[in-house]
């Protein structure tokens, strides 16, 4: 068995696709993230997000999402923009702009998959984005694809954070990539930066004081005594990552399904403020900003107006 050629023609192939870059690690316990798992659990830092409690196991044991799985291949896909929307409106987070990433990336997962088996043979695994009960920060950052910076997102010296994470496990054996070390260095621009307080300590984020948090997550009335903090951020927030040093590298993606609906771009606030169903349906309709639902998204709009 070649794993060095099955490595390579797997990282050429994803290169082909358009993701940023693969990297490989084994698919074995995650022994290092158990107790820190366990610990953010233990202080309630995942909110009402209660989906975080489940499958504790199998978040940190890949074995048990695919049997018989020997590598995770982590993928990274830029979504960073060439044009972000304009200063007088309430903002989106930038991986919100175009469409879904979920469908995507799901797709160039599926091809990849296809082509190990037409390439390789019978190759059995599972495609995953960000759906299902697996680290994928702790499996990129095992697989050499970058550090987790103190705002716990995952970076890389070349192009920042401003990418998805993906990753297909699978049972074939390749050759492992190893860690990168960390280069945030005595830099607290993030956590400074932070108008919620949500990033506790380096390296630690409260996901229950997270702007992101309570515009998508939070299903019920955001609390009054964040109010005037989230800076109009209407759904998620790229205030952590807006900051980072290492974001001045970051360039534009080449994925024609990011781009933007152009009225995502040149809404004003007084838009926003009006906007109606249809308008939303029409301006989101393949959009992952469908996840706060129109009614979570004026929830979001009367609380930063009012």
């Amino acid at each position: 068995m070649n794993t060095a050629k099955h490595t390579q023609l797997i990282k050429a192939e994803a290169k082909r696709l358009g993701f940023l870059s693969c990297g490989i690690s084994k698919a074995e316990f995650l022994e290092d993230e158990a107790p820190r798992l366990e610990r953010w659990l233990e202080k309630n830092m995942h909110g009402e997000m209660r989906y975080m409690e489940n499958h504790f196991d199998k978040r940190l044991d890949p074995t048990l999402l695919v049997e018989g799985s020997k590598s995770v291949v982590s993928l990274l896909l830029n979504y960073f923009p060439s044009e972000t929307q304009n200063e007088d409106s309430y903002k989106l987070s930038k991986y919100a702009y175009g469409t879904d990433y979920h469908f995507v990336i799901k797709d160039k997962l599926k091809s990849l998959l296809h082509f190990i088996q037409d390439e390789i043979g019978e190759v059995h695994g599972r495609a995953f984005v960000d759906s299902a009960p697996v680290l994928d920060k702790a499996w990129a950052a095992k697989s050499g694809l970058g550090w987790i910076g103190k705002h716990s997102n995952l970076l890389t010296q070349q192009v920042g954070s401003f990418y998805f994470i993906a990753e297909l496990i699978i049972d074939l054996e390749l050759d492992c990539d190893t860690p990168v070390t960390d280069h945030c260095g005595t830099c607290t621009a993030c956590i400074d930066a932070c108008p919620t307080d949500a990033i506790t300590e380096p390296y630690v984020v409260d996901g229950s004081k997270c702007i992101s948090y309570f515009t998508i997550e939070l299903k019920e009335n955001i609390p009054t005594e964040f109010k005037g903090q989230f800076n109009d951020w209407m759904f998620g927030c790229d205030i952590c990552q807006d900051v980072c040093p290492w974001n001045r590298f970051s360039k534009p993606h080449s994925e024609p399904l990011f781009n933007p609906h152009p009225e995502v771009l040149n809404m004003s606030k007084k838009d926003w403020v009006e906007i109606t169903e249809d308008t939303f349906k029409k301006v989101f309709k393949n959009s992952a900003v469908k996840r706060t639902k129109y009614k979570g998204l004026k929830r979001n709009i009367k609380f930063l107006k009012d």
